[in-house]
């Protein structure tokens, strides 16, 4: 395990999914996270439902497992003076701060950049938003099925041009997750900046600028046609051997051989016509795009004779490049995924175990352990020893109901 964090502190003063999601990346690399919550309930995603994952399916509170494994929790009222400073007093021996509260409520708080600097001049302050630090909606809140999912054009572009029905996000939380994915490297990388120059930044990331940032071919695709690029249509894809086909027992397998003349004759034995390795129609790539119909009309016929498992041995003969559509259930028994450690189960120590992605990026080979998310709370007293407050102190704030 390499934890190349190891040393940093960040306080996450954050709920629901992006900027959590940067915490858990920066806990899975080492960091000491401390998650601060609000005394009453904590953060909102214990208790929400996203796509019918809520709160107590199979013994765990819905998604909040996934953005707060490794990582602290102290539950701290900011509204009062007494939880204030002992926020300050945490902070002063903070590397990071990340938050995605609106400006006018880091505002009323006292927890905005200026603020927290006056304590802490090295503190490297992370900011996520919907719409960006700037601008006439800078101050207004969003979630990805909205600003990453649907503003960005990702959305439109992902729904079939025929389609009556809109594609949403595949998931819980989808934007959120690649959105604090690349908030976890910005702060990396302000660190790095810290450690060369001595001076601390403030990162900034939204659910827009994420989604923009994935659309970016298709909107340079605009750029130099002046025109949306084709929406997803299998009997109309210019590659016939980028596309994906329905086998016999109902599966798909998707291919997506751009090289596609290197590839061409030998699938054409593989599929049992090797005329089609001649056809003047489909011999190369410029016949086959001006055909394309036809020859996806041929190579729809040509899967439909066998199944899954036939196919998957036979293409497993030649080199292009290719996979099977898989639901979840088999993404999760992929023993590919499980030889990286893409996938681990977490064990809770009180009977209850799941299983958790961790962060992507790894060191030298090392896979990211994986600890259960905290009960609310669970580390209040260790973290407030940490800052330097007294027992009798956090007695106190305990007996106020400051600290839970």
């Amino acid at each position: 395990m390499s934890q190349v964090l190891s040393g940093i502190r960040v306080v996450e003063v954050s709920e629901f999914g992006m900027v959590p999601g940067c915490g858990a990346v920066l806990a899975d690399w080492g960091a000491d996270v401390i998650k601060v919550e609000r005394t009453q309930g904590g953060d909102p995603v214990r208790h929400i439902t996203a796509m019918g994952l809520g709160p107590g399916v199979g013994g765990f509170d819905g998604i909040w497992e996934i953005f707060n494994r490794n990582k602290r929790s102290i539950g701290l009222d900011l509204q009062t003076g007494d939880g204030l400073a002992a926020l300050l007093e945490i902070v002063k021996g903070a590397d990071v701060f990340i938050t995605n509260f609106l400006p006018r409520t880091r505002e009323k708080l006292r927890i905005d950049v200026e603020h927290l600097r006056a304590v802490n001049p090295r503190l490297i302050y992370g900011r996520g938003s919907a719409h960006g630090p700037k601008g006439p909606e800078a101050g207004l809140g969003g979630f990805d099925g909205l600003t990453y999912w649907m503003r960005s054009g990702a959305g439109h572009a992902a729904t079939p041009a025929k389609s009556t029905e809109f594609v949403t996000l595949p998931g819980p939380a989808f934007g959120d997750i690649q959105t604090g994915q690349a908030l976890a490297g910005g702060i990396a990388a302000a660190l790095f900046h810290r450690e060369r120059t001595g001076e601390a930044k403030v990162v900034d990331i939204s659910l827009l600028s994420s989604g923009m940032w994935a659309m970016q071919g298709t909107l340079f695709g605009w750029n130099v046609t002046g025109a949306e690029l084709p929406h997803s249509d299998h009997s109309n894809m210019p590659n016939p051997i980028s596309n994906n086909y329905l086998t016999k027992d109902g599966r798909r397998i998707a291919l997506s051989m751009h090289q596609g003349d290197r590839y061409w004759p030998r699938l054409c034995e593989i599929w049992g016509r090797p005329d089609m390795a001649t056809d003047p129609r489909f011999k190369d790539i410029p016949s086959r795009v001006a055909n394309n119909a036809a020859c996806i009309k041929e190579l729809d016929g040509i899967f439909i004779q066998r199944t899954l498992a036939e196919w998957s041995e036979a293409l497993s003969q030649q080199d292009g490049q290719w996979t099977i559509v898989k639901v979840v259930k088999e993404a999760m028994d992929d023993p590919q995924i499980w030889a990286n450690a893409y996938l681990q189960e977490v064990d809770y120590g009180d009977g209850r175990k799941t299983t958790l992605v961790p962060a992507p990026v790894q060191f030298d080979e090392a896979p990211n352990r994986l600890r259960a998310a905290p009960s609310l709370g669970a580390q209040s007293d260790d973290i407030l020893r940490d800052a330097g407050i007294s027992v009798e102190r956090i007695g106190e704030l305990r007996k106020s109901g400051t600290v839970v």
